[in-house]
């Protein structure tokens, strides 16, 4: 790398928001990664869970396209699921080649149980910051995701 390479980069790259929320997404991820590893779940597992409790009968396909990862992805973690016992699929109603996910009732405890590690880490954030700090982050968060969206 050359010396003019190295200053085509900024410096404050550093102080970027989309820096400070990655690294807050980082910490974030660490923390669930560490507190839902005792109960056997992924970070990931949580999301496609809460994702089909949230709405029952997505396809792989769908979950894939909300979660932002690979048709692939959602297959691997919708195996892991069902091996376990916490997913099933089932064929829609209309489409017999269309498989939908939805939880059992393993799934529903497992989730039910992700969720109270999830409220902990929620209200943890939520007394450091204090009740006035949590809702403008929160508000400002939604503002930044709609304003990225509009772009």
């Amino acid at each position: 790398m050359t010396k003019d390479d190295e200053r085509s980069i900024p410096a404050e790259h550093l102080t970027r928001v989309t820096w400070a929320l990655r690294r807050a997404e980082w910490a974030v991820q660490a923390r669930k990664e560490q507190r839902l590893r005792p109960l056997g779940i992924a970070a990931a597992q949580y999301t496609l869970l809460i994702s089909v409790h949230t709405d029952p009968g997505l396809t792989g396909a769908e979950l894939a396209r909300r979660l932002n990862v690979t048709p692939q992805a959602v297959a691997s973690q919708v195996a892991r699921l069902e091996e376990r016992g916490q997913l099933e699929r089932r064929s829609h109603p209309r489409h017999r080649h269309v498989q939908e996910l939805h939880l059992t009732d393993a799934g529903r405890d497992s989730l039910r149980d992700a969720e109270a590690v999830m409220m902990d880490i929620e209200q943890q954030i939520a007394e450091k910051l204090g009740a006035k700090k949590t809702a403008q982050l929160r508000a400002l968060l939604d503002e930044v995701a709609d304003v990225v969206r509009e772009a």
